[in-house]
């Protein structure tokens, strides 16, 4: 069952890339007593990700933040090297919380996993973009075709 507006956010572990390596850090670390804006994407330098999604949050960082968010995330069911790597890559470092999933743990418990094993990609998640306040969803936006129309960062500002 896929995550609802009003639903509490289950708890989940991560990886997320630090000065000093790879570190684990839980929901329980990033949503309480904040206001998240929460990304989803399939896989971190893909095309529309990398070209698209991505690029939308980085472009509205200052926007998102002014409206009262207290952390931009973006989840993707790879290893934290990658999504390290992706954070230097595009120039996200330290502007956006990059959160790896390695086991798509997350994107199972949330309802929004996706088989991409016809791609060659195996399980992901869909694109979906999220606001979170203390933990509780306010808002979901699942993409229910290719690109990013529902789930990019000029949607989120419109029900910020």
């Amino acid at each position: 069952m896929t995550l609802s507006v009003g639903d509490k956010l289950p708890e989940a572990t991560f990886k997320t890339m630090t000065a000093d390596g790879a570190k684990a850090i839980t929901s329980a670390e990033i949503f309480p007593g904040k206001k998240v804006v929460l990304f989803g994407v399939p896989g971190a330098f893909t095309p529309t990700c990398s070209n698209n999604h991505l690029p939308g949050y980085l472009e509205n960082h200052d926007a998102i933040l002014a409206r009262g968010v207290d952390t931009i995330a973006v989840v993707s069911v790879n290893d934290v090297h990658v999504m390290g790597a992706w954070a230097r890559f595009t120039g996200g470092e330290g502007k956006i919380l990059f959160l790896a999933d390695g086991n798509g743990d997350f994107a199972k418990a949330v309802g929004l996993d996706a088989d991409y094993s016809g791609g060659g990609m195996g399980l992901r998640s869909k694109r979906f973009s999220m606001i979170i306040d203390d933990g509780k969803v306010t808002a979901v936006n699942v993409e229910t075709k290719p690109g990013v129309d529902e789930s990019g960062a000029a949607h989120i500002l419109g029900q910020l």
